[in-house]
């Protein structure tokens, strides 16, 4: 309200004050992972909500990366969000169309034509760069991520034909997937020559007299190989009725620009352009002018006499590539997209299983590094190295010596194991880390019970899923490896196979020593610090730290309330916020807590007495 009166004469002024700020409610149950897979975009955050979405976003695995694709899959298992990214080796390439006379962005000049055909596509962002540079190098299709699933697609098309004619149409493998034959748009029917009368009753089509408009595409998308579908030439999408014009327009005002349309929706293949192998017409690609015809029929066209190529016409892709096993280096840029803790929310920092222990070591501590210093906000969860485990006769003590090698972190949390599945995919049995299910078990109590309870032991920490374990410590070597900073995942008989602890990867007695208590922190510092966020710009005055206190206290007497804390005290007064602190524009608040404490060792004491004996007599003397 400005100072003084809001009226010059007198009035009723109605005004609308929001006080009704509240500490949200925050989720604390997203993993992030980072694999090779077979398909889907490469150095980008996907989210993921099961097997299901995994398998249609980054393809079904192979022999070479099913161990990660399965690390992703078990996570899963436990929880419905984790944010993948695909990353490749510099052996992965896109498969495309196969005009010639292109070499790659930076190729080298002198290469057999077969040698420069190489496209390598990463992303939505990484398309839009270099599509300009593509179209020039004459592409056409190409498929819309790297790896050899792209050689098993087909583009087939169908454009209009002469006069009045569906000859084409009629004869087309894939017309039954349309509702009409292509023929002249209504936009481009109203800046061409065309007869507006239609000719089907879908909408589409007009006459043309002599060679005027049809610029009208059908465009059908084959699993021309199988391996997306499962079913050899099989229809995953079609996208009707697009138009060659480059101006095109549908009645709404959206684009009907045939590779508008397909770089857009598809979500197999880019359109680059129109080539030079004369699959299209000499106009495709330009605005739509009186007396232009789109037509890609055996007919002249009216202005050059060239004869363009028939209406239908198939286009298959090849020349794809998977990629490699990925090293460290590969990891890092992939984990690097989880740094913005402002862009992006994630939990747990999932660990590759991999089978260098020096390798191992090298991404494990590049991810507590990012939990550590950069996000603050997460946890990393790891097993040991592969080798250090499978097929190992000493898994113990390797396990160990890994896990002394890491950086030591309550922001780490260490299991001991590798886990035995069935892969359906590929028909075998295969042993993944353990570190993606701990991941997944702390999620499930998390959604279950609250952050600050212990994902270990009977109630909470069951595996699922799975047919054995790599190994099975016994009683001495859980000590040896509990000692150590990692997290037994054993089978307790009469209980399954548990996660049977629940430490974090610190050094030294703490309370943050322990999962519970790591993230409990980890849960009311997030909650708390969105709700600060009111106070930004606000005046440091006693009203602005009452209404924060307000806010704050109502949040901790909840959790309280949940067993998450035994007690806690909020400090927000003159005595932090002094006149120096509001001088430099600074706001401070602290919060005391107590952390409840998890239970990990249980004494029982069985006192035989005499029949004569009060029991008041021995009780608290044993």
């Amino acid at each position: 309200m400005a100072i003084g009166t809001p009226s010059e004469s007198p009035a009723i002024v109605v005004r609308e004050l929001d006080a009704s700020g509240v500490v949200p409610n925050v989720q604390t149950t997203t993993g992030a992972f980072v694999g090779n897979f077979n398909w889907g975009p490469v150095q980008q955050a996907t989210l993921v909500s099961n097997e299901s979405a995994l398998t249609e976003t980054f393809g079904s695995p192979d022999s070479s990366n099913t161990i990660e694709f399965h690390s992703a899959a078990y996570f899963l298992r436990y929880a419905n969000t984790m944010q993948v990214v695909r990353e490749i080796t510099t052996a992965a390439f896109n498969s495309h169309d196969s005009d010639a006379g292109y070499s790659p962005i930076g190729g080298t000049s002198g290469l057999a034509a077969d040698a420069k055909r190489t496209s390598l596509v990463k992303n939505r962002d990484n398309w839009d760069d270099q599509l300009s540079a593509r179209n020039a190098e004459n592409h056409t299709f190409i498929a819309k991520w790297p790896g050899n699933l792209g050689n098993s697609l087909k583009i087939s098309m169908c454009g209009a034909d002469s006069g009045e004619l569906t000859a084409e149409f009629d004869a087309w493998a894939y017309r039954k997937s349309f509702d009409a034959a292509p023929q002249t748009s209504v936009y481009v029917a109203s800046k061409t020559d065309s007869d507006l009368t239609p000719v089907n009753t879908a909408g589409h089509g007009f006459k043309k007299p002599e060679v005027y408009g049809g610029d009208e595409m059908h465009v059908a998308i084959i699993d021309e190989g199988g391996l997306f579908s499962g079913t050899k030439g099989s229809v995953l999408e079609t996208f009707p009725f697009t138009s060659l014009a480059s101006d095109a327009k549908n009645p709404d005002g959206s684009t009907n620009f045939i590779k508008d349309i397909i770089n857009n929706q598809s979500e197999y293949v880019w359109m680059a352009g129109f080539g030079t192998e004369n699959k299209f017409s000499a106009l495709a690609g330009t605005t739509a002018d009186s007396g232009d015809s789109y037509l890609t029929t055996h007919r002249a066209h009216k202005h050059t006499g060239a004869y363009p190529s028939p209406a239908q016409r198939d286009i298959s892709l090849k020349n794809g590539v998977n990629s490699g096993l990925l090293t460290p280096t590969q990891y890092a840029t992939g984990f690097d997209k989880f740094e913005d803790v402002d862009t992006i929310q994630v939990d747990f920092l999932i660990a590759p299983g991999m089978l260098s222990r020096d390798d191992h070591v090298t991404v494990v501590n590049d991810l507590v590094g990012i939990a550590q210093t950069t996000r603050k906000d997460c946890v990393v969860t790891a097993s040991p190295a592969r080798s250090d485990v499978v097929n190992n006769t000493t898994p113990v003590t390797n396990a160990i010596t890994t896990a002394n090698r890491f950086t030591n972190s309550s922001y780490l949390i260490v299991d001991n194991n590798y886990l035995k599945i069935y892969d359906k995919y590929t028909d075998q049995y295969i042993q993944i880390p353990g570190s993606s299910s701990t991941a997944g078990i702390m999620a499930a109590s998390d959604f279950n019970t609250a952050p600050w309870f212990s994902p270990a032991g009977p109630r909470r920490g069951q595996y699922v899923g799975i047919t054995s374990l790599s190994y099975s410590p016994n009683k001495a070597e859980r000590d040896s490896l509990y000692r150590a900073g990692l997290n037994p995942i054993a089978n307790i008989p009469g209980q399954g196979v548990l996660l049977f602890g629940d430490k974090t990867k610190l050094a030294r007695p703490s309370a943050f020593d322990r999962i519970n208590v790591r993230r409990l922190f980890l849960a009311i510092e997030r909650a708390i610090a969105i709700a600060a966020r009111n106070v930004m710009f606000e005046f440091n005055d006693e009203f602005t730290r009452a209404e924060f206190q307000n806010i704050v206290e109502p949040f901790l007497r909840e959790i309280q309330g949940r067993r998450g804390i035994t007690d806690f005290r909020v400090v927000c007064d003159t005595t932090n916020n002094t006149a120096a602190v509001i001088d430099r524009n600074e706001f401070k608040a602290d919060v005391f807590i107590k952390p409840a404490r998890s239970i990990n060792y249980v004494t029982l004491s069985f006192v035989a007495v005499r029949t004569g004996v009060d029991f008041e007599e021995v009780v608290g003397t044993v």
